[in-house]
């Protein structure tokens, strides 16, 4: 095998690797948003129906800004 197809080969399989990384690295984050989507104001405010509890816009924006920090 002479260099310039060794060289070939390699960037063939490099090119290969990065599209299918690409392709499995999106499927893996759709299926992961799927089962924990991200928490928005709708969600917080359930949370807070659930506990018994009416909040105020001040206290859903206080948790959305401090969930938006921890990321």
């Amino acid at each position: 095998m002479d260099v310039g197809a060794a060289i070939g080969l390699a960037v063939g399989a490099l090119i290969v690797g990065l599209v299918a990384g690409f392709f499995l690295a999106r499927y893996f984050l759709k299926k992961q948003l799927q089962k924990n989507p991200p928490i928005n104001e709708k969600m917080i405010r359930t949370m807070f129906a659930q506990m018994g509890r009416t909040p105020s816009e001040k206290q859903v924006r206080e948790i959305m800004r401090n969930m938006n920090k921890e990321r």
